[in-house]
């Protein structure tokens, strides 16, 4: 596949990159388009994440916890509002590594389900 497809995602940086070309290396031509089309609908943008979590100080606490797929998170910080804002101001400072997460994740899946397609 023309990884050049994976570079037009938004927000997508190097680390996220080489994981996900490293990831489908092995898949056939057709098997990788899926994966492209699979996950390009999954994946979160790192800005996503950002402004969800800056949400956490002007209006509802813990929704990019809910984005990245952590409820039990999204739901403590909700209750807590996002533990007193520590949490929230924790999460600003890393948000990218909880994007990064969240999408190697995604990789894993949407390349075992691209796989299976093509089988």
């Amino acid at each position: 596949m023309n990884n050049n497809l994976l570079m037009t995602l938004p927000g997508i940086e190097s680390e996220e990159l080489l994981f996900a070309q490293e990831a489908i290396k092995d898949l056939s031509e057709e098997q990788q388009k899926n994966f492209f089309l699979l996950y390009s609908g999954r994946r979160k943008d790192p800005q996503t994440i950002l402004i969800c979590a800056l949400l956490g100080f002007v209006g509802v606490a813990g929704v990019h916890r809910f984005l990245v797929g952590q409820i039990g998170m999204g739901v403590l910080f909700f209750f807590t509002a996002g533990l007193c804002f520590i949490g929230t101001i924790v999460d600003l400072i890393n948000y990218k590594k909880l994007a990064l997460e969240f999408n190697q994740r995604q990789v894993i899946e949407c390349k075992l389900i691209a796989g299976s397609m093509g089988a």
